[in-house]
């Protein structure tokens, strides 16, 4: 295993955290504690690729429909202004228009040179809800004035895919808003079980997978009282397992309770591919959340 961090910045966000979870963590504890962990941690990593490598949960998780990118695409060039790019985040959308009906209950999500995946459908008008969770009109928001069906494409576990897309008409803009129409398949059923008494955190979410494959990013979490995070990798023929740890370990009486979420790029030997994209820690696949909802303080 050998870290391959290449860049990290720090988010403005924090995540509380437990009072066993923080005694655990990197932050506060001791170095040979940390150093012990490192070693636990990486033999977890093994653990997690030998179960997952051939199993019928990876066969599982290949054959189905796992968004790894943006279900949600802005209009073409983006969004105007700093006031729109505002209300996107805070999801405030006000409705003036029509929705369609829902139409048909399922339809098909397509690879090239792959074969069709059928997925139930969201509606028009659940799909306009999972956008704008508020509708106040005196703060800045996007205005909605229709929608039609079509499709977009996003990259998914299996390499970039054509879906069906609700296709989002917004006053002042030329082109729409998308967001995918399809339900994600359900995870399988991981082959191990989450580790116990490992120091540190899970990681918090994957950010994005370069387009060549090579690299990876995440958001992993650290304690007030290290110096970050660091990611290492573990490749295998049939998976891509990261392990999140701390950096610096220091001991201090002034730690807070509180985790800090840290954006870290993994480089790979080889591209993702079709390999399963795993936590070390709960032996689950990474949580695909982008960034929406984290802004950067730094680099």
């Amino acid at each position: 295993m050998r870290i391959r961090a290449s860049r990290s910045v720090s988010l403005l966000a924090g995540v509380a955290v437990s009072a066993a979870g923080l005694a655990a963590s990197s932050g506060c504890g001791s170095q040979k504690a940390a150093e012990s962990g490192t070693d636990a941690l990486a033999d977890r990593a093994r653990q997690v690729a030998a179960a997952w490598d051939g199993s019928p949960a990876a066969a599982e998780w290949r054959a189905g429909y796992h968004p790894v990118g943006e279900v949600v695409q802005l209009p073409r060039g983006g969004l105007q202004g700093q006031a729109d790019k505002q209300a996107y985040e805070d999801q405030n959308f006000i409705l003036r228009g029509e929705l369609p009906d829902p139409g048909p209950k399922d339809s098909q999500v397509t690879w090239p040179g792959g074969n069709p995946l059928t997925r139930p459908l969201v509606g028009a008008d659940e799909s306009y809800k999972t956008l704008a969770s508020t509708h106040n009109n005196k703060k800045p928001h996007l205005t909605v004035t229709g929608a039609k069906r079509g499709e977009m494409t996003l990259v998914t576990s299996r390499g970039p895919a054509t879906v069906p897309a609700w296709l989002f008409t917004l006053h002042g803009y030329a082109s729409p808003l998308k967001q995918a129409a399809v339900i994600p398949s359900k995870p399988p059923r991981p082959p191990i079980r989450p580790a116990r008494g490992i120091p540190g955190y899970p990681l918090n979410r994957l950010v994005q997978i370069a387009a060549d494959g090579r690299s990876v990013t995440v958001v992993a979490l650290h304690g007030a009282c290290d110096g970050g995070s660091a990611v290492d990798v573990l490749e295998t023929h049939g998976s891509v397992v990261l392990s999140a740890s701390t950096k610096d370990h220091k001991d201090s009486g002034n730690c807070t309770k509180q985790a800090k979420m840290q954006q870290v790029t993994v480089k790979l030997d080889r591209p993702v591919g079709d390999r399963v994209l795993l936590d070390a820690r709960t032996g689950q696949p990474v949580p695909y959340k982008g960034l929406r909802g984290l802004s950067a303080s730094g680099s």
